[in-house]
């Protein structure tokens, strides 16, 4: 009789459960490119960042060309398209009915998530120093071709609250794909959420006295605006740690749970 040789259960390992973070990650950034959708999806990050500066160049009052211009002309399709990035990423696995692939060759769930988060916020990054090497190509030749002074008013400190910001935009995305799970409920929902409802705290703050000085502290968008406007005052950081604390970490957490018990099919 051939003996069989059992592992003692306290040693039982699997090779799938060892796959480095690093290497998920790459597979994740892989994967954002690999799709029809996806590589277009990228390509638009370049192409309105061209069109854009072309658009400022082209239309802008001269006085108005100068580097802050440009930055913000060019950051603000990159808040549209980024979390569009990060919601097709969260979301793919349940969108495509790939989860069942997915985790089986990487059973835990959190690195898978893990990964795409760490790849999302990196393409986020080289995105938006992207938009500053174009913004500051388009501020180099809109005035030589407008024959104005140049004019570089963007400090470093402002120049990584501009990254902050987007990348809250893109973090955003992030906890609405962790929440609903479905590529086109994601998206309306953040549609909802950039849009319509600062829209309606607007309307609810210039009519409602009450609600005016609340506004920073309930309206994510609002206190998100001013890491693009400048340096912020220690009133202001506050205004975007509560109103971030409550609408992107905490329901990323919830979004999180849910995740986990979710069945993969």
């Amino acid at each position: 009789m051939t003996a069989i040789a059992v592992r003692p259960v306290g040693d039982q390992r699997t090779d799938v459960d060892a796959v480095p973070l690093r290497r998920v990650v790459g597979v994740e950034l892989r994967k954002m490119f690999d799709t029809r959708s996806g590589f277009w999806l990228m390509a638009s990050i370049v192409i309105t960042a061209l069109l854009t500066t072309i658009g400022t160049i082209a239309f802008a009052p001269d006085a108005d060309l100068t580097y802050y211009t440009f930055a913000k002309a060019i950051g603000f399709p990159m808040t549209v398209v980024l979390p569009m990035i990060a919601i097709l990423s969260i979301t793919g696995e349940w969108s495509q009915r790939s989860g069942l692939t997915t985790f089986t060759l990487v059973p835990r769930r959190t690195r898978v998530i893990a990964a795409k988060v760490v790849s999302s916020i990196a393409v986020g990054v080289v995105s938006m120093l992207f938009a500053f090497v174009i913004g500051a190509i388009g501020n180099v030749v809109g005035t030589a071709i407008a024959g104005t002074d140049m004019v570089w008013d963007v400090s470093l400190a402002e120049g990584l609250n501009i990254v902050l910001g987007s990348l809250l935009c893109l973090l955003t995305g992030t906890m609405l794909g962790m929440v609903i799970r479905r590529s086109a409920g994601a998206l309306v929902a953040y549609f909802v959420y950039a849009f319509l409802l600062p829209t309606v705290s607007g309307v609810l703050a210039s009519s409602q006295e009450w609600f005016r000085d609340l506004q920073p502290w309930v309206d994510l968008n609002y206190a998100q605006a001013a890491l693009f406007e400048g340096t912020l005052t220690a009133e202001q950081w506050a205004n975007v740690a509560v109103t971030a604390s409550a609408w992107i970490l905490l329901p990323a957490l919830l979004g999180l749970r849910l995740l986990m018990k979710s069945e993969v099919k």
